[in-house]
């Protein structure tokens, strides 16, 4: 069907441009799920053997206001052809789910950077909650970037409109699923480990992970059809020295300290 994943790209393909690395950074407000579509994205990134880097940036806060500058979550993401050691100052690409994020993060994007922005969510209120007289996307501010405007929400909501058994809240939070099969198709990530990790953690709602799917497909198709997205990019596997290698997150690290710890300290 149309909404079927084209994973062969069209016999007309966009051109393909090469770069030896870029920084992505993800955000959004606490509950768009940031967190979740930046791991899925390194994980993408680790499979396909790209030497990465990442800074996963949550508030501190229990549950800043929705909309709100403190509430913005963010996920930055380094990947490189080569050995690199740092997840970056600044971003070459800024995703923004809403006015908080851009203005909590527009001042890392260089000149000429890249920025998708999610234009349902520039609304008058969550503009004021941000402390925008006027919206950037229309004041020129946003000049010097290259920026995407894309519909993330109602493209989400259109694409789940024959899923039953969701709410209109539900179908509008797979957002960050759409936004991740975009920047898929954007930066050629592979995309069998995505669509069998919605399986499983939403397996037990298959309305969920039907939704989620679907929203992931509608992100990386429009990537494909959409005339604003006239390049994709890839960025070569890194020259790894081979061997077993692991993910992992400093939380995880952690863990593994203290449980090693106590078995070697015999206590």
């Amino acid at each position: 069907g149309p909404e079927e994943l084209q994973l062969t790209r069209m016999a007309k393909a966009k051109p393909v441009e090469q770069l030896d690395r870029v920084i992505i950074r993800f955000a959004g407000d606490s509950g768009d799920g940031m967190q979740l579509t930046g791991d899925r994205f390194t994980s993408e990134t680790a499979m396909f053997g790209n030497d990465l880097s990442t800074f996963p940036d949550f508030p501190a806060e229990i549950r800043a206001p929705a909309g709100s500058l403190p509430g913005v979550s963010g996920f930055q993401v380094h990947f490189a052809d080569h050995d690199i050691l740092t997840p970056g100052d600044q971003p070459n690409v800024l995703v923004a789910m809403n006015p908080a994020a851009l203005k909590a993060n527009v001042g890392d994007l260089p000149a000429g950077g890249t920025l998708i922005v999610n234009t349902d969510a520039f609304n008058d209120r969550n503009l004021q909650k941000a402390g925008y007289a006027a919206s950037p996307l229309e004041d020129g501010s946003l000049d010097r970037f290259h920026v995407h405007q894309v519909a993330l929400t109602s493209m989400t909501v259109e694409a789940l409109r024959e899923v039953e058994g969701i709410t209109s809240r539900e179908a509008e939070r797979s957002k960050n699923f759409c936004a991740l099969g975009l920047m898929c198709w954007l930066y050629h990530r592979p995309v069998e480990g995505t669509l069998s990790f919605i399986e499983q953690k939403f397996g037990k709602r298959p309305s969920i992970a039907d939704a989620n799917t679907r929203a992931f497909k509608a992100g990386w198709n429009y990537g494909e059809t959409s005339e604003d997205f006239a390049v994709s990019y890839e960025v070569a596997p890194a020259k790894l020295a081979p061997g077993r290698y692991r993910q992992i997150t400093g939380n995880t690290a952690m863990a593994y300290g203290l449980i090693a710890a106590s078995k070697l300290s015999g206590l």
